[in-house]
């Protein structure tokens, strides 16, 4: 993706929202959208959106399963799975 064909100033956008869209879609790279000069949106798809939106989701789960780590709050899976192991034995 080259970053300076994917900006466009707000005047482009306004009179070709329709084709910016479409390209948008099945191109899935987002187009950033200026005003007076200056970057003030970006325009993607939302499936690529959605994407974004979850993995930073996972990478929150991950910097607090850190502090998590880091302030002595877990568990050994070995010690877990055993005890459920044994807490659903059939017999």
């Amino acid at each position: 993706m080259s970053l300076a064909s994917s900006i466009k100033p707000i005047s482009y956008f306004k009179a070709n929202a329709a084709e910016v869209l479409e390209k948008i879609a099945i191109t899935g790279e987002p187009l950033i959208i200026t005003q007076n000069g200056e970057a003030k949106a970006v325009v993607q798809d939302i499936a690529s959106y959605e994407k974004t939106q979850e993995t930073l989701a996972l990478l929150k789960l991950l910097a607090m399963s850190d502090e998590d780590i880091a302030a002595g709050r877990y568990k050994p899976a070995r010690g877990v799975i055993e005890r459920l192991r044994s807490k659903h034995k059939v017999g």
